[in-house]
């Protein structure tokens, strides 16, 4: 009888934790990346790389797509942050490996931290790019750590 209420407690927590986590799966890249409680689809792009996500009352946007590298992923990811800089954006953090790649950036009271990975034997890439206040800081640092772990490539 132990055992069976065990189990039936069980099957009641597990639905609670799965609560709020959403994934995002791309099906025109193979990527997906888990979504934190609080983001609202913003719509898929015309072309089938990404979504945007917001979250409701706060001027916190994310940004997640997907697409072929053409060259060399180091080549791309610098390439992304020199885009940074020349749109005002300066360099505050980076770590670029030949798999992935992340970097944050500040600019006024902003703070952008942007994701890159590269699968299928470095013929593709995934990506996020989360923008977000100074002041929501502390909320977003946990939730950044989260999609980090969470961005992955699936099936090539």
């Amino acid at each position: 009888m132990r055992t069976l209420l065990l189990l039936l407690m069980a099957l009641m927590i597990v639905p609670a934790l799965a609560q709020g986590r959403d994934r995002y799966d791309n099906a025109r890249f193979g990527y997906f990346i888990d979504l934190p409680p609080g983001f609202v689809a913003q719509g898929e792009s015309a072309n089938g790389d990404g979504q945007s996500f917001a979250m409701p009352g706060k001027p916190i946007e994310l940004s997640v797509w997907g697409g072929l590298i053409s060259s060399d992923f180091e080549q791309e990811v610098a390439w992304r942050i020199a885009q940074d800089g020349a749109d005002g954006w300066n360099l505050a953090y980076q770590a670029v490996t030949p798999s992935w790649a992340s970097w944050s950036s500040i600019q006024g009271d902003r703070i952008a931290y942007q994701r890159l990975i590269t699968f299928c034997s470095g013929r593709r890439y995934a990506a996020f790019r989360a923008e977000y206040s100074m002041r929501d800081r502390l909320l977003m640092d946990p939730i950044v750590a989260q999609l980090v772990g969470s961005l992955k490539g699936g099936a090539c």
